[in-house]
């Protein structure tokens, strides 16, 4: 009968007797083989219910490694075949019948039940030898105490128990001579016990032993110390290691006077590697086997904490368009690609104190570490750069490999692991900016600039709501007879750390944020408002017409029209006291979809104003096309008629624009009007309205009151 065709109880028992047959013959039992597998059945019945449990208990686990040591299965072998059966055999008898990705995920669950398995028969295997140590310390020392008295009795009993431990014991004179050693010890050093008591303590040195090891042995021998504890490393005659946790107690005389050492070892080294295993895991990624983020703060910590004199420099790489490579060819080519690329790139970090990580999806640092790190951190990334050039063959195709590299160099001791990583974050996507595939130095001033967009971004949803924006406004003057005819909003944000920003600083976060949409949606209450407030303060100063930009993002924003249409008749406003500004690098190759909101707007009555023209290469008879009634013309244009005479190729121009404008039943807007002569230029070529210093700088609405007033009253 196959496992698929067993009831869940009897697949458990067959699990649990492949179990007490692997590990049987390495316990130290009385217990017949078919009474342990009775012992072991509802172990094997607590890794069942925690493999298939809700949610992972890594107690059940620790204490089924626990259980293991109180049957006496204390012998490494047992744990070693313990482990090889679960991984075997758990999910095959005790996992459910389920797909692939079910089964996937339960042998996952029963790797890190092994795992807590291992730490649980650690554990308890070395409370277990802490508790024969006390008793083989408080044995030996009342064998001492009980010389005088009883000296064959307590020979006797001393000799039963260190014969009998578990644990390595010897016996040595202050000289470091070996007197005794017992059966555990000579089997953990694969000696004989002639050639054990031939050494000398102090023979057995090792290059990973403690600063203090040898410093404690000396004190102890001459009395001054009565006993130390360490974790110590040995040599075999077969060139391995033994590590082993080493407790050396000083024995005295009936006079109290030193006498003997007696040394305790307990074998750790399964363990220890054990352990080392568990920490590379902890520390590498599954997917490159490159150090993986954790190990790499480590090595950087460490780097930036170095003396005077060294200097550290880092590379951090994203690769470019690797998105790309996910969602078109899958996750699997995806991962393919990365284990090639982290290939290449250990490739280049061989020198010594180099290292390259893998932070994370594409996310890759390579470190370099010693005095001339100015030189080789450059030298690094280029090494990288040209690693990458070959394509990686994946499924048959040729995949292209590109990355934008960020570099960050300096002196130890002077910038945190978060602080050098977030520079070199900053770095890397200003060499992704500016096209890809290259790399870049890291500037504390971009740095600077970088942090402070951040910091605007994240403050601009709360700034608004906290009212921190405000509007200023520039006149629009008639050039015909300089008369005021309205004015310009222009938004600035009061922040409470920067002061007065202008709109150059955060609209384009804005856009990228998403938040242009409300926040334009206040500009145009407000600066509606404001007309309304002029028209009803002062009446005798004719209408004035108000101008609020549009960001493309509002363009294509679907309650644009709606919005506009609620605030003009909450307010109160005639449709052509409004005038909305568009670019004209936002209407270049406008569909119809995109202009319809702009038409009706036009139908409304509401002015269209085509801002920056000139700027923005637009086919001149593409206007035809576009609902706009107003030009505003690009201040580059007219720069050069500040000065009289202007240049007459900059005249013509501006002369044939107003023509073509003017033939298209379009009015004219200049922007940037700053001297008198430039002013009369442009009048004399048939300009309509223009705005700049000139005639005022941006300001609060009751300075175009003033202006509008002085106009009307002469």
């Amino acid at each position: 009968m196959s496992a698929e065709q067993d009831g869940p109880e009897d697949r458990l028992r067959r699990f649990a007797t492949i179990w007490s047959r692997a590990v049987f013959p390495v316990t130290s039992t009385a217990a017949t083989r078919p009474e342990f597998e009775r012992q072991l059945l509802p172990l094997a019945r607590r890794l069942s219910e925690a493999l298939r449990a809700r949610t992972f208990d890594a107690g059940e686990a620790r204490a089924v490694g626990a259980a293991l040591v109180a049957a006496h299965c204390t012998d490494p072998e047992a744990l070693s075949r313990t482990l090889d059966c679960v991984d075997a055999y758990l999910v095959l008898y005790c996992g459910d019948d389920s797909s692939d990705a079910a089964q996937e995920d339960l042998r996952a669950r029963a790797a890190r039940l092994q795992h807590s398995m291992a730490a649980g028969f650690a554990q308890a295997l070395r409370e277990r030898t802490l508790a024969e140590q006390e008793a083989i310390a408080q044995a030996a020392l009342r064998a001492q105490g009980l010389v005088a008295q009883a000296l064959h009795a307590s020979e006797a009993r001393f000799r039963a128990v260190f014969e009998g431990a578990a644990i390595g014991i010897g016996m040595a004179d202050l000289d470091g001579n070996i007197l005794q050693v017992n059966g555990a010890l000579l089997r953990m050093f694969g000696l004989s016990e002639q050639t054990m008591r031939s050494r000398n303590v102090r023979e057995w040195t090792h290059p990973d032993d403690a600063p203090q090891t040898w410093k404690l042995y000396d004190e102890l021998v001459r009395g001054v110390r009565e006993h130390y504890h360490v974790e110590k490393a040995f040599y075999r005659p077969d060139g391995t290691v033994l590590w082993t946790n080493l407790t050396v107690s000083l024995l005295r005389d009936a006079d109290g006077n030193p006498q003997y050492q007696l040394a305790l070892m307990e074998d750790t080294t399964e363990r220890r590697l054990l352990n080392l295993r568990l920490r590379y895991e902890a520390t590498h990624d599954a997917l490159t086997g490159l150090p993986n983020r954790t190990f790499f703060f480590e090595r950087l910590e460490k780097a930036l904490g170095a003396g005077a004199g060294q200097r550290f420099g880092l590379c951090y790489l994203d690769l470019d368009g690797f998105k790309t490579i996910n969602d078109s060819l899958g996750h699997a080519a995806g991962d393919r690609l990365l284990v090639e690329v982290a290939d290449r790139l250990q490739s280049c970090a061989t020198a010594p104190g180099e290292m390259v990580a893998r932070l994370g999806g594409d996310e890759f640092v390579a470190l370099t570490t010693g005095s001339e790190t100015e030189r080789e951190v450059d030298e690094l990334a280029a090494r990288i750069m040209n690693v990458l050039l070959a394509p990686v063959s994946i499924d048959g195709r040729e995949l292209t490999v590109r990355g934008s590299i960020g570099i960050v160099e300096g002196p130890a001791g002077e910038r945190s692991p978060a602080e050098v990583l977030r520079s070199a974050d900053i770095t890397m996507y200003r060499a992704k900016s500016a096209g890809g595939n290259r790399f870049e130095l890291a500037d504390p001033e971009a740095d600077a600039r970088a942090i402070t967009r951040h910091g605007l971004t994240t403050a601009l949803p709360t700034a608004l709501d906290r009212g921190e924006f405000f509007i200023e406004y520039q006149p629009l003057v008639h050039l015909g007879d300089g008369s005021v005819r309205g004015a310009e909003a222009l938004v600035r944000w009061l922040h409470p750390q920067h002061g007065v920003l202008g709109p150059d600083r955060f609209i384009p976060l804005a856009e990228h944020t998403g938040l242009i949409v409300p926040l334009g949606r206040w500009v145009l209450e407000q600066s509606v408002r404001q007309a309304r407030d002029w028209r009803e303060r002062h009446a005798d100063a004719g209408p004035l017409r108000i101008n609020v930009n549009l960001s493309p993002c509002q363009l294509t924003h679907p309650g644009l029209v709606q919005d506009t249409i609620d605030i003009l008749e909450r307010t109160g406003v005639d449709p052509g006291a409004l005038c909305l500004e568009v670019t004209e690098s936002a209407l270049i190759g406008a569909d119809d979809d995109l202009l319809k909101p702009l038409r009706r707007l036009a139908e409304m009555g509401v002015d269209i104003a085509l801002d920056d023209f000139g700027t923005g290469y637009s086919n001149l008879a593409n206007l035809r096309r576009l609902p706009v009634s107003i030009l505003k013309l690009d201040r580059s244009f007219t720069q050069s008629m500040q000065q009289f005479p202007a240049d007459p190729v900059d005249l013509k121009i501006v002369e044939g624009i107003v023509s073509l404008a003017h033939s298209l039943n379009l009015a004219v807007t200049v922007e940037g009007v700053e001297t008198g002569a430039q002013a009369e230029q442009l009048r004399i070529l048939g300009c309509d309205t223009a705005q700049g210093w000139y005639y005022a700088r941006p300001g609060p609405p009751d300075r175009l009151h003033e202006l509008a007033l002085v106009d009307a009253t002469g």
